[in-house]
């Protein structure tokens, strides 16, 4: 058990660093493209309301 953690434990920790950090990045764009498409939409809505 000691050798397969002192094995594995080098491949298997930055491919989790690596895949968390992914992740991350990922779900922080995501986070940010909702807030932008919240924030625009309404206004685009306003000025075609007013408009008419």
């Amino acid at each position: 058990m000691i050798f397969q953690w002192a094995f594995f434990l080098p491949i298997i920790l930055p491919l989790c660093i690596i895949f968390g950090a992914l992740r991350g990045i990922v779900q922080m764009v995501e986070r940010v493209m909702e807030q932008i498409i919240s924030d625009v939409m309404p206004s685009e809505q306003t000025t075609t309301f007013t408009e008419r």
